[in-house]
This record gives C-alpha cells, structure tokens and sequence, in this order.
C-alpha cells in the first residue's frame, strides 16, 4: 500500500471508529432506561421493552436498502440523514408523552438511524478504502474502536441519569449522535476503489444479487450470522435476569455487560487480524465453536462471581469478531462495489435472530420459570454455526453475467 493511500485508510478507520462508537454505544444504554419511562412518563416496561425490540427489527430490515445507497450515492450522506433521524428518534423518546410515541422514536427512528449509521454502511467504507490485503485488519480495527462507545456511554448515560433525569440523558446522547455524523465525509473520502483491487464482481446490483443468492457459501454465510444475533441479544437481554435468579450480586451484571464491551475491543481487533492471515471463514467457524463451547460451560457451571467474569471475558473476545470477518469475506468472494447491499442482506438475518434471541427467551422463562432450554439452545447454535462456516468457499466469483430476459 503506498503512503498516501495507507494514511488515507488510517483516516476512515478513525472516523469509522468515532461513528461506530456514537451508534453503537448509544444503543447500548437503552436496557438503562426501562425503569425511569416506567416512574418519568409511566408507560409500561412492557411497551420499552417492546420499543428496544423494536428497532432492532426496522435495523435489520432497513440494513439492506441503507446500504445500497451508500453503494448508490456515498456513505457520507447515509451517515448524515441517518444521525438527524437518529438523534431525532431520541429526542422524540426523551419527549414521548405515551406509548406509540415511544414506539415510533425509540423503535421505528432509531432502527433506520442507526441501520444509516452503523456496521453496514460505515464497515463498507473501510472495505472499499483498504487494499485486499489489508482489508480485513483495517474492519477489525474499525470494529475494535467503535468498541469504545460501548464502554464509555454506559456509564455516561448512567451518571447523567441520575444526576439530570431521563429526559436530558437522551438528549445529551442524541447530541453526541449529530457530533460525529459529520465524521461521514472522511469515510466517504476513502472510497476509492481501483481494478487492481478487487478481481471479482462489479456488475450491475440485480445480477450481482441473483448470483449471491445462488452462491452456496454466501447462504452459509446468512444463516451462519443467524446465530450471532440470537447468542448475542439473548445473552445481552436475559444475562442480569439470569443472574438475579442465580442470587448473584445486584451490580455483577452491569459490571459483566461492561466486561464484554472492554474484552471485545481486543477480540475485533485480534478476529480482524486473524482474518487477514487466515481463511476467513475457518476464523469464523472456530469463533463460533468457541463461543458455544464457553456458553455451555457457563450455564452448567456452578455460578460464582469469578465464574462470572472469566464467562464475560470470554464472550467479549468472541463478541462482534465475526462483523468484521463476515463483511470482509463478502468483499473477497464479490467485492466492494456492491458490499452495503449485500453484507446488509446478511446483516438482517443477524437481526432476526436477535429479535427471536431477545424475545424466546423471556417466552421460556414464563413458560417454565428456567432459561435452562435457552441456554442449551444457544450452545448448541455455536456448534451448528461452526459446521455452517468451514465449507464455505471464499473464492472470489467472475463478473456476473446478465440476467436474461424472455421474450
């Protein structure tokens, strides 16, 4: 990679990072603001809960078509009308007199803010400034640094809450959403890609997605990220009922929450890493083997709360490892000219599974008072994962032929 290329995909990792860490860091506070809607504006846990749901429902469906108009137009005014309907979506929420109105900003706003402003659009400006070679150390970079949000706004979040109430903790978040939206331009400034990058598919989006849906290996791929949303939604949902009902410590939950967010700054950047030396897939398939080996061991063990941290230190390093090498595997085998379009085609069967993760498993433990099923279940997914992702092929496809018309 030449100097100047080098310190102009350094600049995009950054302002990925920087982008990242505001979306991802914000949608990581809401489990904080179950209780006060309930006390400040006396709309049922139920329906909050329904709103976080929600979002990350419309976040999957609208992942795809928020990609494609970053492949369309640019990342940089994705970015920008996705923070302003972001922030929107939170202020909104921070105002809500009733319950729809809860439903419309924090589910409905947030999910297509944070669709414009997270993974599938930001990640596709890193794929398409780095070098293939350098592509999948540059994601897991990108990955690591957004971590960052994830540690840091939980606590601000928490503080401002109790210091200045619901109403101007949301409001300060929306406020840090619109301050890196502008970040868009830098990624938008890296985006250039060249034929000697990428040997595989540039066609038009049509043909390219009849020939990813016939690829095996890219339907691997999807049902594959399927497991990584439901271990990880059911796990961030149902991890401090489950410890409540284990007569755990009251603050050993948030302290595991944040755990994961720390550890899994190590754990992109290390998958990333790894993915560039590696075969991505191979990566991924042990990730997954990994991760359900230790979900497993944690919910036979018997609970402690060194047992506790060492299971959230675990599930950190593993945590979004597999966004990064799932995106950079899509760039190998059809490259970046397309890469929103279709890593956000992947990215909603991901949020399927964390709808299904985050609800089944409050469904199982009114049903049976146990979260037993789930847990086995969630285990059991990493081994099926792991078996999905060894197969794949990552050769990179030829250019995708026209789709024929009949006359």
């Amino acid at each position: 990679m030449s100097p100047g290329r080098g310190r102009s995909t350094m600049l995009v990792v950054a302002a990925a990072a920087l982008v990242l860490s505001g979306a991802m860091g914000i949608r990581q506070t809401f489990g904080l603001f179950l209780g006060p809607f309930s006390f400040d504006h006396g709309i049922p846990v139920a329906t909050v809960a329904l709103a976080i749901a929600l979002h990350n429902l419309v976040w999957g469906f609208a992942q795809p078509f928020a990609g494609a108009a970053a492949d369309r137009y640019g990342v940089a005014p994705v970015v920008a009308l996705g923070g302003l309907v972001f922030a929107g979506g939170l202020a909104l929420a921070a105002l809500a007199p009733s319950g729809p109105m809860l439903l419309l900003g924090m589910g409905l706003m947030v999910g297509i803010g944070i669709s414009c402003t997270s993974f599938g659009v930001v990640l596709t400006a890193v794929g398409q400034a780095a070098s293939p070679a350098e592509r999948s150390s540059a994601l897991g970079l990108a990955s690591a640094g957004g971590s960052l949000g994830q540690v840091l706004l939980v606590p601000f979040a928490e503080a401002m809450t109790s210091a200045a109430g619901l109403t101007a903790a949301l409001l300060a978040l929306a406020g840090i959403i619109l301050a890196v939206a502008p970040l868009g331009v830098w990624l938008g400034r890296g985006g250039r890609r060249s034929a000697a990058d990428d040997a595989a598919t540039e066609g038009h989006l049509s043909d390219v997605l009849v020939q990813a849906c016939r690829n095996p290996g890219y339907r691997l791929l999807t049902l594959g990220f399927f497991t990584c949303g439901f271990q990880l939604a059911f796990i961030a949902t149902h991890l401090p009922g489950y410890l409540s009902l284990c007569h755990m410590p009251a603050g050993l939950s948030a302290t595991a929450l944040a755990l994961i967010g720390l550890f899994n700054m190590a754990g992109s950047w290390g998958c990333g890493w790894l993915g560039g030396r590696f075969r991505q897939q191979h990566v991924l398939g042990w990730l997954y083997l990994i991760r359900g080996v230790v979900i497993g061991a944690f919910a036979l063990a018997p609970k402690s709360e060194a047992v506790v941290v060492l299971f959230a230190a675990a599930m950190g390093l593993t945590w979004l490892g597999t966004v990064p090498l799932t995106s950079g595997l899509v760039a190998k085998v059809f490259g970046v000219r397309h890469l929103g379009t279709l890593f956000g085609i992947v990215f909603l069967s991901h949020q399927i599974g964390s709808f299904l993760g985050a609800w089944l498993g409050g469904v199982v433990l009114d049903a049976t008072g146990s979260y037993g099923p789930v847990w086995a279940a969630t285990a059991l997914a990493g081994l099926v994962a792991a078996l999905l992702h060894f197969p794949i092929d990552d050769r990179p496809v030829p250019a995708a032929p026209p789709v024929p018309v009949r006359a």
